[in-house]
């Protein structure tokens, strides 16, 4: 499956996640090893703007790189905060700490949530954010769809900030 993701590369726009894709050091010598090597799963900003910055020399036609960083305490609490680069800046969000009813389907929330803040013309730190705290709050939703249909209510959980704990009361 990576090396056909890897050949989509050159065709897209938007790139969520990471993991799989190639990005080879040399293209000619892949012994040499993928860029990704050694930078672990939950980088800090330099090492994921590294990572970043060596996708978009590859493939210039990428406008939006983006990916969440889940941090596991166990498996009913779970932290997240996501990267993104987007005309030509990285950024980082704020990190949100949970408790899970659902994890599936949070992925498929945080990049419902990034393209919806790119469609309504949110700045890069909002977008983020708000894909984020979409994420967040689909853990809290059984099934694998994020039922929220109010942007409001993704929004009340950003303004509550970040870098903290968060319960949804039900």
């Amino acid at each position: 499956a990576r090396d056909f993701c890897t050949q989509c590369l050159p065709y897209i726009d938007v790139l969520f996640g990471i993991e799989p894709y190639h990005l080879w050091k040399d293209e000619e010598d892949h012994a040499k090893g993928d860029v990704k090597d050694g930078v672990p799963l939950q980088p800090d900003f330099e090492q994921q703007d590294a990572v970043f910055q060596a996708f978009v020399k590859q493939y210039p036609n990428l406008k939006c790189i983006a990916r969440h960083v889940r941090y596991a305490y166990s498996g009913s609490e779970n932290s997240l905060k996501a990267y993104m680069w987007y005309e030509g800046k990285t950024y980082e969000s704020g990190t949100l700490t949970f408790n899970i009813l659902d994890r599936v389907g949070a992925g498929d929330a945080f990049a419902g949530g990034l393209l919806y803040g790119m469609m309504n013309g949110y700045e890069p730190e909002k977008m983020l954010n708000f894909a984020v705290a979409s994420s967040a709050i689909k853990h809290t939703i059984r099934g694998d769809a994020n039922l929220i249909d109010n942007p409001e209510t993704i929004w009340g959980l950003v303004d509550m900030g970040f870098d903290k704990n968060f319960d949804i009361k039900r």
